[in-house]
């Protein structure tokens, strides 16, 4: 830890060092020429419910503009872990594991919450599931590491994604559509049109459609099209301002992502992992509907009152072999029914004036449902053998929730600002008439329990301007994770487990260098979670977990920093982080060393397997992510470009569970991935040439209950666009 700790500190001050002399350089050539005195964009925060400059607020954030997406080949979720320091993507199955400092989500189960809130359009999205569309006619997306909750509707303990689509606008016609083609049979077609209909109202459509063969050789017999894609996406967005001070904007969209399965094998196989003997079905196929509504109204004073109402509908079906090879026949089956209703309300204050602040209030229905005997159908059972092991699961699951929050900053000079938040929420949580069936033993266990949970946290941020070009800022921020309800399984009766506490502690420091051209940000930050949420499997079946809590202190502490750069036709950027995780005093029952009794949490061993995890690293946390992107740009005349650009990242390796322990497969090497595009520009039509894993690394990109999931091999091909 000591010696990334002081590689990520000296690559800091090589980075100022770098930028300073090149400041220099510049100072130096006192040229005029139009590509040296280019500086950077502004750069602004949307998600704190307001407009501000990035680097003059107290967040340690990404924030990367649909171009910028485009150009580092973000196309979903699971790339952003390329282009965002402190964050991991682990794609598997139903539902995904998404990490910031090693926060976010590490069990597929409705049980717990997540650490990490993606909010589309300014609403909460489906937590953790129906993650697994395409990001397409993006307008922006702003990554938020640590807890956040005192100025928008959900709460969050590990950080937050704001992703936007792009408005409408009255301008013009204007919109763009591109053709993509590429190896394993890949064709990509998406586009978007903008329509001011009047000069109060405007439309935007927008659409893509994706297909594309496996990477997988599977020669145990199996049912599905496992690994294919057959990408369907929509989006409709109406903006309608019948007075400045009046703007309504509706958006909803539809998706219909066919995964065609997760195949995937034995955590400790050494075998190609895309070439696979699983005997199991293969399902991963999401089709949802997401509406939003944001209203807005500014009052004569100033003051903004805000609407934002949000419905989600979605179905998620997925199955799986749970043993990974075609030596048993153990499967799992479940198919996924959530609504979800949220409204949120906002009072704002005016920007331009010494206190400005921000009031809101919460409310969310999130319903999750199994449905009963749904799924599989019998049709989808034909041709396979009677299995040694199903498992099913049906109930609904809901959760409510309503809060209030609010935020106060207040100029104590104009160089100095201090700012107060809190929040207090109130969460039911309910297993209502929840099943977990086995029905090779005759087993049905049932559940109908429900918890409620309610909490007041905070958050105090001291800012200080410095001069004109240097921004530091420091808070302490108190988080909470609501408790919950495990399900019965085959050693454990239902149970409930207790929520999660956690105050942080940040520092940061931004700077502009170069005239407005180099752009940075340097934050550290200490994090003490107490009662820490972790997940169990079930000794036999690990696929059913369960969550209990870590008795003491549980502590993440790390580095990270970045930048951006731009010099006329050359442009980089660059950003690292290095963190380090220990769990509090806890003893588990790892499911993998057999079937087990007791284990005691806190007083320890009564088995061969209960083992103690105090000290251990949390799972899913690499000590280290480095992501560095650079392009050229070279004007060949006459309204012409030749831009190639060159992305490398970095995420060092990480346990996959908290046992740590890499004889069983819980170590998630490292992976290096480098992605490359070229592309040719003239007026209104782009042609690109597109790389990502360049090098063709086989990499195992996640690893859960016993099975390894490989991350995407080399892809190529091409895009050509039209803009109009």
């Amino acid at each position: 830890m000591t010696r990334n700790i002081w590689l990520t500190t000296s690559a800091v001050a090589l980075l100022w060092a770098g930028t300073a002399q090149a400041q220099n350089s510049q100072a130096g050539n006192a040229s005029q020429d139009d590509a040296q005195s280019a500086q950077l964009d502004e750069v602004v925060v949307t998600a704190e419910r307001r407009t501000s400059n990035l680097q003059t607020t107290a967040v340690a954030a990404t924030v990367l503009s649909g171009q910028d997406l485009q150009n580092r080949g973000v196309t979903s979720l699971n790339q952003l872990q390329f282009a965002a320091p402190s964050t991991t993507v682990q794609d598997f199955g139903q539902g995904n594991f998404f990490n910031v400092r090693g926060i976010g989500k590490s069990e597929a189960t409705t049980a717990i919450g997540v650490g990490v809130i993606t909010y589309r359009d300014g609403v909460a999205a489906f937590p953790a599931y129906f993650q697994t569309e395409p990001y397409y006619d993006i307008g922006s997306l702003e990554l938020l590491r640590g807890p956040q909750g005192t100025f928008a509707g959900a709460n969050a303990t590990g950080g937050a994604v704001f992703i936007t689509a792009r408005n409408p606008d009255f301008n013009s016609i204007n919109g763009y559509a591109a053709a993509q083609l590429g190896n394993y049979d890949q064709v990509k077609v998406q586009g978007a049109i903008n329509l001011p209909l009047s000069d109060t109202l405007a439309v935007r459509l927008a659409a893509n459609h994706e297909t594309r063969g496996s990477f997988y050789d599977i020669t145990g017999p199996y049912r599905g099209n496992p690994g294919e894609v057959d990408s369907n996406s929509v989006r409709a967005s109406v903006l309608w301002m019948p007075t400045p001070d009046l703007r309504v904007l509706f958006k909803t969209d539809y998706n219909n992502i066919n995964l065609g399965g997760y195949p995937a094998d034995p955590a400790l196989a050494t075998n190609d992992p895309f070439t696979i003997t699983a005997n199991g079905p293969n399902e991963a196929h999401d089709e949802f509907v997401r509406s939003s509504l944001n209203i807005s109204y500014a009052f004569d004073n100033g003051i903004t009152l805000r609407s934002i109402t949000g419905y989600q509908n979605g179905t998620s079906r997925f199955s799986t072999d749970l043993d990974g090879t075609s030596r048993a026949n153990n499967t799992f089956y479940d198919q996924l029914d959530e609504e979800v209703f949220s409204q949120e309300f906002n009072l704002i204050s005016p920007d331009q004036q010494r206190l400005t602040w921000l009031l809101g209030l919460y409310y969310q229905n999130d319903m999750a449902t199994f449905p009963a005997k749904t799924f599989p159908t019998a049709e989808y059972r034909i041709g396979f053998p009677e299995n040694v092991v199903d498992i099913y699961l049906w109930g609904d699951t809901p959760k409510e929730t309503a809060a209030v929050f609010g935020q106060v900053s207040y100029d104590i000079s104009d160089r100095l600002q201090v700012q107060i938040g809190a929040r207090y929420a109130h969460t039911t949580v309910t297993n209502d008439d929840v099943y977990t069936t086995y029905p090779q033993f005759g087993i049905v266990l049932f559940q109908d329990q429900e918890l409620e949970d309610e909490k007041l946290t905070g958050k105090i941020t001291l800012n200080w301007k410095l001069d004109d070009d240097n921004f530091v800022y420091g808070f302490v921020a108190t988080g909470h994770k609501t408790g919950g309800l495990n399900a019965p399984n085959l050693y454990q009766p239902a149970q409930t487990f207790g929520s999660e506490d956690l105050i942080d502690y940040e520092l940061g420091w931004k700077s502009t260098l170069a005239d407005g051209r180099i752009r940075t940000q340097v934050g550290a930050y200490y994090t003490v979670y107490n009662d820490f949420q972790v997940n169990i499997g079930d000794p036999q079946y690990p696929q059913v977990s369960r969550v209990q809590n870590v008795q003491g202190d549980t502590v993440l502490m790390g580095l990270e920093g970045s930048a951006q750069a731009f010099f006329g036709p050359l442009s980089f950027n660059v950003a690292a982080s290095v963190s380090n995780s220990e769990l509090g005093d806890f003893f588990g029952a790892d499911p993998r060393l057999g079937r087990t009794g007791l284990c005691n949490p806190t007083t320890g061993p009564a088995s061969a397997n209960c083992r103690n995890i105090s000290g251990n690293r949390q799972s899913y946390a690499p000590e280290f992510t480095f992501n560095a992107g650079v392009q050229y740009a070279f004007d060949l005349g006459g309204g012409a470009s030749l831009t190639p650009r060159v992305d490398y990242a970095h995420i060092g390796e990480a346990y996959t569970s908290i046992f740590n322990n890499e004889a069983l497969g819980d170590r998630l090497q490292e992976r290096d991935i480098v992605n490359a595009t070229i592309t040719y520009a003239n007026d209104d039509w782009i042609l690109s040439a597109f790389s990502t894993n360049l090098t063709d690394q086989t990499y195992i990109a996640a690893i859960n209950a016993g099975l390894r999931y490989a991350g995407p091999p080399r892809q190529y091909g091409l895009v050509l666009t039209k803009t109009f």
